[in-house]
């Protein structure tokens, strides 16, 4: 028996991976020839750029997206893989010759767990330098735009005081979390608050004491534009400190996250969002597997049962409110109404109990 089980084991994990890097890779697909269009849409109107970049571009930005649809992808890879097997009756013969749904459930939860493992350590880390590396090709790709690109500003917005005055300065888009900055629009003030200039640049990089930008034009109101390759603005910001102003924790890789952690602490700033990302990370190779127990709960049943379509519909909607649950946490966790470890894990602990009292309910009840 423990043959039969050793050898069903590899079996019925195998196929759960190749369904779950199947419907992985079907969504990837669709989700890059969406993104494609998209961005052939937004560069239209572009003429030197060729059709190689912008698919370079879409296949870099979707990497992170794909990441925050991986549960998804395991529920539904864990539901095909089930009822694939039930459909041919190989879940029939396996609880002939004795072998219970806990033991070929087994399998499938411990290759979740290796998955989640290594998504959190290997796949985000990767996703993170991709959507860099987009961020850089789509600054080089509006660059060139008239206006470097401000009309495409997603509102990245910095406010800096010196002894000087005041500066306020909005990008387009960021790169480094925030040390390259593109598409700018600055408003400067002097002690009194009194408005001087408006400038105007193509990209700005953060050094030493000072913003420098390039391709600048400064607005005033007493005297007409003045064009300028290069421009500084003194600052007294830091690059930790405009990274934690600009980054977002889902482009923070998992590695990096501790030491942003302790950097906002020390800067003042606030780290909801950067510990609930991490502890998410931590508990992602369970929650893999709570969706894995809750794809079994509604896909062990036998074809010749019927149903299969109720049961298809329930674990979509277990998932979705599943979904929705976390999306609840992670709110209430980054407006600090709740502990950045309980949302983490608050959907992980309901979707493993749900699947596994089901799964008991029906095998043991």
């Amino acid at each position: 028996m423990s043959a039969i089980t050793n050898t069903l084991g590899r079996y019925f994990a195998g196929r759960f991976v190749i369904a779950a890097f199947g419907v992985f890779a079907g969504i990837f697909v669709l989700l890059v020839l969406v993104d494609y269009i998209e961005m052939a849409r937004r560069t239209s109107g572009l003429a030197s750029v060729s059709a190689i970049t912008v698919a370079e571009t879409s296949l870099f930005r979707v990497p992170q997206l794909l990441e925050k649809l991986t549960p998804f992808c395991i529920l539904i890879g864990a539901m095909t893989c089930y009822l694939a097997l039930s459909r041919r009756m190989e879940l029939v013969v396996a609880r002939a010759a004795g072998v219970s749904a806990w033991q070929f459930i087994a399998p499938a939860l411990a290759s979740s767990i290796a998955l989640g493992i290594l998504a959190t350590t290997a796949y985000n880390p990767m996703s993170a330098n991709l959507t860099e590396m987009s961020k850089r090709m789509e600054a080089e790709l509006f660059g060139s735009a008239p206006g470097g690109g401000i009309q495409d500003a997603s509102g990245f917005w910095i406010n800096q005081v010196n002894s000087d005055g005041q500066a306020i300065i909005n990008a387009a888009r960021s790169e480094q979390q925030g040390v390259r900055l593109t598409g700018l629009t600055v408003f400067t003030f002097d002690t009194a608050n009194q408005f001087k200039e408006r400038i105007e640049a193509r990209e700005a990089t953060l050094e030493e004491g000072h913003w420098l930008f390039k391709s600048v034009r400064r607005y005033s109101l007493d005297a007409p534009p003045i064009d300028q390759d290069s421009y500084t603005l003194p600052t007294s910001l830091t690059p930790s400190q405009v990274r934690n102003s600009f980054s977002t924790p889902e482009t923070v890789s998992f590695w990096q996250l501790p030491s942003y952690i302790r950097s906002s602490e020390s800067s003042g700033f606030a780290t909801a969002g950067y510990r609930l990302q991490y502890h998410k990370l931590i508990a992602q190779p369970f929650l893999l597997a709570a969706m894995v127990m809750l794809a079994a709960s509604v896909s062990l049943r036998f074809f010749r049962f019927g149903g299969v379509q109720k049961m298809v519909l329930s674990g979509v909607g277990a998932g979705f409110l599943l979904y929705v649950l976390s999306k609840v946490t992670e709110d209430l966790s980054k407006a600090e109404l709740m502990h950045p470890i309980a949302a983490a894990w608050l959907p992980v602990a309901v979707g493993g109990l749900t699947g596994f009292l089901a799964l008991l309910y029906q095998e043991d009840g």
